[in-house]
């Protein structure tokens, strides 16, 4: 049992990457990175590594809001969207 969930972790892992890699716009990359991340956490949290694990989900949701910044930027600059000054 244990090792089927890791190797199902792992898996989502691995497929969470290649989907983040082929995805066609920035929103569903973010969303697959949040997946692989969060499953590579739980990877770390099942090897006994609780602060690996905690460290990982605090990094990935650090970058998953930055690509999220970013692409509500492009999309407005893309719209055509003023700044404010």
């Amino acid at each position: 049992m244990h090792d089927s969930i890791h190797l199902a972790l792992s898996v989502a892992v691995i497929i969470a990457a290649i989907g983040a890699m082929r995805a066609s716009s920035l929103v569903h990359a973010a969303v697959s990175l949040a997946l692989g991340s969060s499953s590579l956490a739980l990877l770390f949290f099942l090897q006994q590594a609780p602060y690996a694990g905690s460290i990982q989900l605090s990094v990935g949701a650090g970058v998953l809001s930055t690509l999220f910044i970013v692409a509500i930027s492009l999309t407005e600059s893309m719209r055509g969207g003023r700044r404010e000054e």
